[in-house]
């Protein structure tokens, strides 16, 4: 089986901070494909972010993560159950699922146990959804400097498994009666200081950090300054990328 990669434990509290959620337009859709709301399954949970929102229609949610940092801080509920462990190999009872959801998570798995993972948990005609965002976009000049950091800056210093985010999702296998899923984005108002928050937890950029001893946010900041004035709010977008099926049994 594939080896396990953790490229968040280190910074699992600005993860929480800076990391943007799917909005509401996502769980309408999902919901409406959903047959029952006995029990969902967020896997590779992190904090805990979607597992909240399972949490408020569904009875049960299992929220699962590799990382126990991300898990310690993750917000409870009483009918959310944390656990610590593998995508592929959890310990989700056969045959109880009602709607599998991983987000911007799926390209770190071994594909092939992980689908049979999800065939084994779910119930006939469960649904299953990966979700990815892509680069924010924000205006042509703030873009500009994103795409610079990201492409000719940090983009050789991220693990081979950030191609399939680059491919939207479209090259993972995808064994399931695919549904198609309407255009949907992330929309924020955000500060400069949270959008580079943000982009200091690309582990991209934090392979960079390490390797080179330097920060390039940092080296960058000045030029970000020049087009973004402190305290100003601007509205940011993520482009997500929806692959969502339907798993028959």
């Amino acid at each position: 089986m594939k080896a396990i990669k953790d490229n968040f434990s280190g910074y699992s509290a600005n993860y929480a901070t800076y990391r943007p959620t799917p909005p509401p337009a996502l769980y309408d859709f999902l919901y409406k494909q959903v047959a029952a709301f006995d029990t969902a399954w967020d896997c590779g949970t992190g904090n805990g972010q979607i597992a909240l929102k399972l949490a408020e229609k569904f009875t049960t949610v299992y929220a699962t993560d590799i990382s126990t940092q991300q898990i310690e801080i993750a917000e409870k509920r009483n009918n959310i159950i944390y656990k610590t462990e593998r995508a592929e190999q959890s310990s989700i009872p056969d045959n109880t699922i009602d709607l599998v959801t991983v987000a911007q998570a799926v390209h770190w798995f071994d594909f092939d146990a992980f689908n049979k993972e999800v065939e084994r948990v779910s119930k006939p005609n469960a649904i299953i959804s990966l979700i990815t965002y892509y680069l924010l976009r924000v205006n042509t000049e703030v873009d500009k400097l994103i795409d610079e950091l990201y492409w000719d800056i940090t983009r050789p210093y991220w693990d081979k498994e950030r191609q399939y985010v680059d491919d939207k999702y479209l090259t993972i296998p995808f064994p399931f009666k695919e549904i198609q899923t309407p255009s949907i984005d992330i929309e924020l108002n955000w500060n400069l200081e949270h959008l580079l928050g943000y982009i200091r937890t690309w582990s991209g950029l934090q392979h960079y950090i390490q390797q080179k001893n330097e920060d390039p946010v940092s080296l960058l900041r000045p030029r970000f300054e020049q087009i973004w004035n402190a305290g100003e709010i601007k509205q940011v977008k993520f482009p997500l990328f929806i692959r969502t099926g339907r798993i028959l049994k």
